[in-house]
């Protein structure tokens, strides 16, 4: 394989917009001499402008555009220390084998009208997991900006694609598939979870959120959630999903859950960030064997997060933005973060992860401690959930 070695200063170069920049890098010495091996033929370095050398290098033969079909690779290493690092896009892996990437673009309250050029702009700059969801009411927009993005080229295969049963299905989990494979435009899902677990009537005064003439939500009360886990399971055979999880689970709920199942859930995605890292679910799931997908890693809209002293004492010390660390920090947990925008500088910034270290996640863990437990997203189902803060 073709490569090209040079030696530059760590303040001239940007690093890539995807995978891991190793912390001891932001935090060594600004005028810390590399050496670094590129690979062609995928784009692995953004330069600052002045960095004529490094220009030459890339210009020579090297793309300076993101939009590589898969993730390339750059090794490196400080002269001044005495190990190499890699750094790829990095993924974890699922109880069925198969590689589910560690960051996905989030298509939850994405503004109508921007998530196709939202979705197409993640893949082109190297995202390679899409989130999205029935309920969201955005999946043809989803599925216009994959299209465009196989159209330049990334291959569907090359594509983690996770979509969720909604409420009013779980007795026909299939016809809501159908559905979303049809807006979607494909042929199947990579992961199909069960967005909650609370089966609301299908045949009531709304097919989204049916209601009693008091406000209180229809339920359907004669299926259980396991029963809508056995439908699920059934999916396996259509060859239209991958594989099957679950969302907003407790550890109650999993409990009943894998009590009376045959596949345990590849996944559970739940709210997760500092003032909710939710430890006994991380715990269970790790123990069972269950990927934690992590969404609202940042919080609510505005997050009060970016403000805590924990999260910008690290920034300052990294070098990074305060949301980087955030989703740092689920990444660095073994979760899959699931931030969601449509600004393309943003995509871009969440993609940027560091590797934080034992003492970084501590002081990150403890933030609820002192500033207490937030929950932002529990519908009014009138459920119990078993979740403890809302006990």
């Amino acid at each position: 394989m073709q490569t090209s070695e040079f030696q530059t200063n760590a303040s001239d170069l940007c690093f890539p917009s995807f995978g891991f920049m190793p912390a001891g890098l932001r935090s060594g010495p600004a005028d810390a001499t590399l050496a670094l091996t590129v690979r062609p033929p995928h784009l692995l370095l953004r330069r600052k402008p002045s960095n004529e050398t490094l220009n030459a290098h890339v210009t020579a033969g090297y793309r300076t555009v993101l939009g590589a079909s898969e993730p390339s690779e750059l090794q490196f290493r400080s002269l001044a220390g005495p190990q190499a690092q890699h750094l790829a896009m990095h993924t974890f892996q699922l109880n069925t084998g198969s590689k589910i990437p560690a960051v996905a673009l989030g298509t939850w309250q994405s503004e109508p009208g921007r998530v196709k050029s939202a979705v197409a702009h993640a893949l082109n700059v190297g995202y390679r997991h899409v989130d999205c969801a029935f309920v969201y009411g955005n999946e043809n927009e989803v599925g216009q900006g994959l299209a465009e993005a196989f159209k330049a080229g990334i291959k569907r295969e090359d594509v983690f694609v996770t979509s969720k049963l909604w409420n009013t299905f779980h007795r026909d989990p299939e016809k809501c598939l159908d559905e979303t494979l049809r807006r979607l435009g494909l042929d199947y899902v990579d992961l199909y979870l069960i967005h909650w677990p609370v089966p609301m009537n299908p045949n009531g005064n709304d097919p989204l959120f049916p209601k009693h003439p008091d406000g209180s939500r229809d339920l359907d009360t004669d299926i259980a959630h396991w029963e809508t886990w056995s439908n699920m399971e059934n999916l396996l055979t259509t060859g239209k999903t991958s594989a099957i999880g679950v969302s907003n689970y407790s550890v109650k709920y999993l409990e009943e859950l894998l009590s009376h199942c045959d596949v345990v859930p590849a996944v559970n995605q739940i709210e997760n960030h500092p003032y909710l890292p939710q430890k006994d679910i991380h715990d269970f799931c790790k123990a069972k064997g269950i990927l934690v997908e992590a969404y609202s890693p940042l919080g609510s809209t505005d997050s009060p997060l970016f403000e805590e002293p924990a999260v910008k004492a690290l920034a300052n010390q990294y070098h990074v933005s305060p949301g980087t660390i955030l989703i740092s920090y689920q990444v660095s947990r073994g979760h899959v973060a699931l931030p969601k925008s449509v600004t393309p500088g943003r995509i871009e910034e969440n993609l940027r992860l560091i590797q934080l270290g034992e003492d970084d996640l501590k002081a990150l863990d403890s933030i609820h401690e002192s500033r207490g437990t937030k929950r932002f997203v529990y519908p009014p189902f009138g459920v119990d959930l078993g979740f403890p803060d809302k006990q």
